[in-house]
């Protein structure tokens, strides 16, 4: 049996508080945790925490591996939380335990009073054939260096004297499944590397043979940002002849081809394309662990397919919800049911129709429970207008529900980013210690007497596209080029987590521009 860290001498015992993962949500929580009120046990098959944004820096060396990575037992030293290197195998609710299972196979348990999921998601293949056994994700350092490794083979190999050109051609074709910062962080970085670094060593194989293709489902690429830096980044990345494909839908990946369907093809023009493929990187869609799905089977009041369903507060939907919170990619806060939410709102109040005034007061209390939602209520005159059908000055129940109905479909969950994760972290760290003065009878009114819902806040979106440029969404800055370059390479050096990993990333800058990026294979 493993416990947290030791508790201060005293009459009770501190309860044990047990997070799962080294993420961002889970860092962000150690990092804000004051010392000393729990017994904290933070539990993870990686004993470091990544900085997962410049991860596509590092499969092409513009970064070391190490410069990304901080030791978890580091993170936790301030806290006074101890460090299990383990994989969590299972959760038993009602015995309060996580079933954990080490790199040697060998099983224990973990008791928990307060437990904190936050081991991030898993690549999802979306039914595509092929996608697991032909193509490279990149979530994790493993990746990032055997994509690395990939790059160079395939160059080596395409300059043997015995590769055929058609060999050649199809050993260079780079594809990208998925147009988000991730694929296009990817594909700008192997832009650079071709044109700074291994030009001076192949400069026929990069003229006559490299390709790079961008296959994106929606209409473009980045479509989290602005359409104006959408098509801004698209601009520059052709610019930059790589190819780059919306409105289609990848259907099948094998060892050397990748095939796709157009959604909206031209008339006359076949809407099955088959192109080459090297390297094929797959930056599309997530999908539960194997810890999130036996936990998500396990509670009747989990409905979702790709992640762990919380309320607004970070609780686990369920029994178990004064004990359980999920936090980062593998949970997702629960959308407000409008119709129910709507029809509970008419019986309490007795009344057939709201004016104005009420219907505001309605709405504020639905954006105070639920804060994402404020923005499909930010205009609330509109909105009246707009569904007060019989423009009678009042919403009746018909009028609210066709409103509720509209709006509902275009609620969306919180996207699955490290920004999200972090701002959960944070909110959940500033919970906790708050409980953590209060026994734990109390917890359960506390949290729903006193805490305020989650509330993310936005700070903007960054993305490198190729050629010292980027792209940026940032505090009503919407725009691309140099400037929104040194913006990103600022914000991601100050996001770093400690001191040393600044001071690393900074000398790998530096020697990448002097020196070039090392194109040894290893």
């Amino acid at each position: 049996m493993v416990h947290g860290a030791s508790p201060d001498p005293g009459d009770q015992p501190l309860p044990k508080l047990v997070v799962l993962g080294s993420g961002w949500g889970a860092t962000a929580l150690i990092k804000e945790l004051e010392p000393g009120g729990y017994a904290t046990t933070v539990i993870s098959p990686e004993n470091y925490f990544l900085f997962t944004p410049l991860l596509p820096e590092a499969t092409v060396g513009s970064v070391e591996s190490r410069s990304l990575m901080e030791n978890m037992r580091k993170i936790c030293r301030r806290a006074r939380a101890r460090f299990v290197e383990a994989e969590a195998y299972d959760i038993h609710v009602d015995d309060k335990m996580v079933e954990v299972v080490s790199r040697s196979g060998e099983h224990f348990l973990v008791p928990y009073d307060k437990l904190v999921v936050a081991v991030g998601a898993g690549n999802a293949s979306l039914g595509v054939p092929g996608v697991g056994e032909h193509t490279r994700y990149l979530k994790t350092i493993r990746d990032a260096k055997r994509i690395r490794s990939d790059i160079m083979n395939l160059f080596e190999t395409a300059a043997l004297p015995t590769t055929p050109p058609d060999d050649k051609k199809r050993l260079l074709s780079f594809v990208v499944a998925g147009g988000g910062p991730t694929g296009i962080e990817f594909a700008a970085e192997l832009y650079d590397f071709l044109n700074d670094d291994l030009i001076h060593y192949f400069p026929e194989l990069i003229n006559d043979y490299v390709s790079v293709t961008i296959i994106q489902s929606g209409d473009h690429i980045l479509n989290t940002f602005s359409e104006a830096v959408s098509e801004y980044a698209e601009r520059s990345m052709k610019a930059n002849k790589m190819q780059i494909v919306t409105n289609a839908r990848v259907t099948e990946v094998t060892a050397d081809t990748l095939t796709y369907k157009l959604k909206n093809p031209q008339p006359g023009q076949d809407p099955v394309v088959t192109i080459p493929s090297g390297l094929c990187l797959w930056s599309t869609g997530i999908a539960m662990r194997d810890i999130t799905r036996k936990l998500n089977a396990r509670l009747h009041d989990q409905e979702h397919l790709r992640a762990l369903q919380v309320n607004s507060r970070l609780q686990l939907l369920g029994k178990c919800k004064d004990q359980i919170y999920a936090i980062g990619d593998c949970a997702t806060i629960e959308t407000p049911k409008l119709t129910e939410w709507v029809r509970d709102r008419f019986a309490a109040s007795g009344k057939t129709a709201f004016n104005r005034q009420e219907f505001g007061a309605i709405v504020q209390s639905l954006i105070d429970e639920y804060p994402s939602s404020r923005t499909y209520y930010e205009k609330l005159d509109t909105l009246f207008e707009k569904y007060d059908a019989d423009q009678s000055g009042t919403l009746d129940l018909q009028e609210i529900l066709t409103m509720s109905r509209a709006l509902g479909q275009r609620m969306t969950s919180l996207p699955a980013t490290a920004q999200v994760a972090t701002q959960q972290g944070q909110y959940l760290a500033r919970k906790l210690n708050r409980l953590a003065d209060a026994s734990v009878d109390q917890h359960s009114k506390l949290e729903t007497a006193s805490e305020k819902p989650f509330k993310y806040n936005h700070m903007g979106s960054l993305s490198y596209v190729g050629g010292n440029a980027a792209v940026a969404d940032v505090y009503g800055f919407s725009g691309g080029g140099l400037g929104a370059y040194v913006l990103w390479k600022s914000v991601y050096f100050s996001e770093q987590v400690s001191a040393r990993t600044r001071a690393l990333l900074a000398f790998d800058w530096i020697k990448h521009i002097i020196f070039g990026r090392d194109i040894s294979r290893y």
